[in-house]
């Protein structure tokens, strides 16, 4: 019996025609590796990144005409670029009807039953994919029936739900992503974008050491992706995987793409002490760090391991905002010691604020301003506050009355949300002219974003052009 022919994808979000000119993200293969690895030693598996490469759907169309699969995984970050999957599934199908499309990622778990009611789609997984999907294609080689939990499909033109997948308990026994399967290098040693959050050295990785929030932002849909209960890695298991990075790529930098790398301050503290013992002189940095769980002893330790660079979620600079609105634990004193302590040390910080909730007022939105600019954070990002489905700032814009119409169809940094006191106009210009004060006015610290975004300041200067023209009439 000929083994199954499977394909692993991330479709061309440019396929989505409002986002054609617009999309920056060029994924890490990381999930799409972790899935190959659980089933790659019994079926035949590839892995095709339209994305990164770009593919027109002509060359998709000629790519699987080629391959002839019997099952294409169709993986998806967020729910903005879902049309996206479901586009290659259209083609797929339209190839060969017989195929099976399987949809999964960070799209199908937090709001699959949309996605199961495309013609185009026979599976949806819902919840952590690597044991679901291999029980799905165990059934599909006629080994076992059909997974008890984790996913979504139709029969006799009804939506069976079998309900969210167990979240894996021991992340330790989840296999290290198989990057053979792709060319690795290709994802290591190319920046996706002018950034402050570039990786600080290439080649590069990313690692993920945790998974799950115990924590109730009203944003963030990390709770209903991966539960509230956090399961971390060993520090063991992590510093295994970079030895085998930087054995078999020979990598310099890593980004930690963690929500709670410090949730267990113990296991923080080993993983930091781990590799400075390893000596592994690895340029590392950490995206959305919590700045509550900072101290002064970790960001020494952090220093030592080869840190560079971390991003802090603050969110507001109003304590009523972040108790009454966001949910988030921040103390805004302690994060201004942290931020000093971070930057006392050498290691470059940015800090993330969100503006436009419901609820909160023109001059609250003005004090969170006025917050960052005294926090002084080497470079300030503002956001303004999307109401992702099935998060609890979705459901208050929805019963409010705030959420626009046009909700799903304009650019997510333009806004949704439109209250007594805001439009999502205001928020915008309001945000860019704020960014440019706040990161430019002073000499010394355009100089620094520069040298943290690796680029000239003249090209800084174009960047900051571009920005604020985009919010012209």
């Amino acid at each position: 019996m000929a083994r199954l022919k499977i394909i692993l994808m991330y479709p061309n979000f440019k396929w989505i025609d409002k986002w054609e000119n617009r999309t920056m993200w060029q994924l890490h293969p990381y999930n799409l590796c972790l899935l190959s690895a659980m089933i790659e030693q019994k079926y035949d598996v590839k892995i095709v990144d339209a994305n990164i490469d770009n593919l027109a759907k002509e060359e998709f169309i000629e790519l699987i005409k080629a391959e002839k699969p019997d099952i294409i995984c169709v993986s998806v970050l967020t729910n903005e670029y879902s049309e996206s999957g479901l586009i290659a599934a259209k083609i797929a199908k339209e190839i060969n009807p017989n195929i099976k499309l399987i949809f999964g990622g960070v799209a199908a778990r937090s709001d699959p039953e949309p996605i199961i009611k495309c013609q185009y789609i026979d599976f949806v997984i819902f919840g952590e994919g690597e044991y679901v999907l291999k029980e799905l294609c165990d059934h599909f080689n006629g080994d076992t029936e059909l997974p008890k939990k984790g996913i979504l499909y139709k029969k006799e033109d009804k939506i069976i739900n079998l309900g969210r997948a167990d979240f894996i308990k021991n992340l330790d026994e989840i296999p290290f992503p198989s990057y053979h399967k792709v060319d690795f290098m290709k994802y290591a040693t190319k920046i996706q974008r002018e950034s402050v959050d570039r990786p600080r050295d290439i080649p590069y990785a990313h690692i993920l050491t945790s998974r799950g929030c115990p924590f109730n932002c009203c944003f963030c849909q990390v709770g209903t992706i991966s539960g509230k209960i956090p399961r971390c890695r060993s520090p063991e298991n992590i510093i295994a995987e970079i030895e085998g990075l930087i054995k078999d790529y020979g990598i310099k930098a890593l980004i930690l793409d963690d929500d709670n790398l410090l949730i267990n301050r113990d296991r923080a503290k080993k993983i930091f002490e781990l590799m400075i013992k390893k000596d592994f002189k690895l340029k590392w940095i950490a995206i959305a760090l919590a700045a509550y769980k900072l101290d002064e002893e970790l960001i020494d330790l952090m220093k030592l391991s080869g840190c560079q660079y971390v991003d802090i979620a603050i969110e507001s600079g109003v304590e009523r905002v972040l108790k009454d609105i966001i949910h988030k634990p921040v103390n805004l004193e302690y994060a201004k010691r942290m931020s000093h302590k971070i930057k006392e040390v050498g290691i470059d910080l940015a800090a993330n604020f969100v503006i436009g909730f419901p609820g909160e007022t023109w001059d609250e939105i003005r004090q969170t301003i006025k917050f960052a600019e005294e926090l002084d954070a080497d470079y300030t990002k503002i956001f303004i506050a999307t109401p992702f489905p099935n998060t609890e700032l979705y459901r208050l814009a929805k019963e409010k009355g705030y959420l626009k119409n046009d909700y799903g169809k304009a650019v997510w940094a333009e806004g949704y949300i439109e209250t007594e006191e805001f439009r999502p106009q205001d928020l915008k210009i309001l945000r860019a002219y704020e960014w440019d004060r706040l990161n430019f006015s002073n000499p010394k610290k355009k100089k620094k974003i520069a040298k943290m975004m690796d680029i000239s300041e003249s090209r800084l200067n174009e960047i900051r052009k571009e920005t604020l023209k985009e919010i012209s009439p």
